[in-house]
């Protein structure tokens, strides 16, 4: 009868199980090695997205193709994002509170990055379309001008629905609110129920058409693949980029359910929240990141090639010249 109750009634039990997520703490050793994990993979991965953005900035044929410019968008995205999170983990352990205006930024920047990626994976999908199945048009509509333009749509997509957030709050708490400090989470600081619901009927919005847009242009590549004699390499390529986009789509998936499933297998294994909470931070927000890379950086020949380009002189700058005899008689 009380596990019915519990159920059926959430508001029973959906603050204490929020205010258990909020005051777990871990042990010293615990939340050392945690930190260290998270620190050591942020590096890892700001090497690469240095190196692939590196590429990029380094050729000039990159910045006449759309596709390579939305390619780098995403990378330097997921790297602020990337940034961001961890910067909040390590703060929570550091300080376990900050000041209600920083972690107002911060929470911002978090979640304009994350919902930019599904977004961006729509307009690249649509520019693997455009290039497969109407290639005569693709270098009339995919211009660089109009690539910038879809960036600039890109962040006001992601940044016009979470901003009134900000908004709400600075319109409903008082101005000593904002010097407080708060264990950063985005309930803790963005508290108006109304939010929470807004934020829910936008992430479902944003999915399905993100979903559809995939879904579209996959079965048109895949139709095309089949009815083209030549380019059917490049088909079947662009087909399977797609499906990789979908596959780092349900990964960005992920972090909208994230917190109900965190409260779901709270229920399920009590007593583990601090592991459950960590596992679900790698899964959901740096996993994905690992994405990007593979996608382009080792599957596109053209920028495996200049990737490989820019390593080799990097290891061969780094390398000591030998001298030899006739540099020798020119000292």
């Amino acid at each position: 009868m009380i596990i019915h109750l519990w159920f059926v009634f959430p508001s029973l039990w959906l603050p204490l199980l929020l205010h258990q997520l909020t005051f777990a703490r871990d042990t010293f050793t615990t939340a050392f090695v945690k930190n260290l994990i998270v620190v050591l993979v942020w590096l890892i991965l700001s090497y690469i997205n240095g190196t692939l953005a590196a590429t990029f900035f380094r050729h000039q044929t990159f910045y006449e193709d759309p596709r390579y410019i939305l390619f780098i968008h995403m990378v330097i995205n997921d790297a602020i994002q990337l940034t961001v999170t961890i910067t909040l983990f390590v703060l929570s352990y550091i300080f376990y509170k900050i000041n209600v205006s920083f972690c107002c930024f911060f929470i911002l920047v978090a979640v304009f990055t994350t919902r930019n990626t599904p977004v961006n994976l729509a307009g690249m999908a649509i520019e693997r379309y455009i290039a497969i199945c109407e290639p005569f048009s693709h270098s009339r509509i995919c211009t660089v001008r109009r690539t910038y333009m879809v960036i600039g749509l890109i962040w006001f997509i992601s940044v016009a629905p979470d901003i009134t957030d900000l908004f709400v709050t600075l319109a409903t708490e008082s101005l000593s609110f904002f010097h407080e400090s708060v264990f950063c989470l985005r309930q803790n600081v963005f508290k108006d129920p109304i939010l929470a619901y807004k934020r829910q009927a936008f992430d479902i919005i944003y999915f399905s058409c993100v979903f559809l847009t995939l879904i579209f242009t996959y079965l048109r590549i895949m139709f095309a693949a089949r009815a083209i004699s030549t380019e059917k390499t490049s088909a079947q390529r662009a087909r399977n980029t797609i499906l990789l986009h979908g596959v780092q789509l349900a990964m960005c998936l992920l972090s909208y359910i994230s917190p109900s499933v965190e409260i779901a297998l709270h229920l399920i294994f009590p007593g583990r929240i601090l592991e459950i909470r960590f596992a679900n931070y790698l899964i959901v927000y740096i996993l994905p990141r690992f994405l990007s890379p593979v996608i382009y950086g080792v599957r596109d020949k053209k920028f495996r090639r200049y990737f490989k380009m820019y390593l080799l002189s990097n290891s061969c700058r780094d390398k000591p010249q030998k001298v030899g005899p006739q540099d020798t008689d020119n000292m």
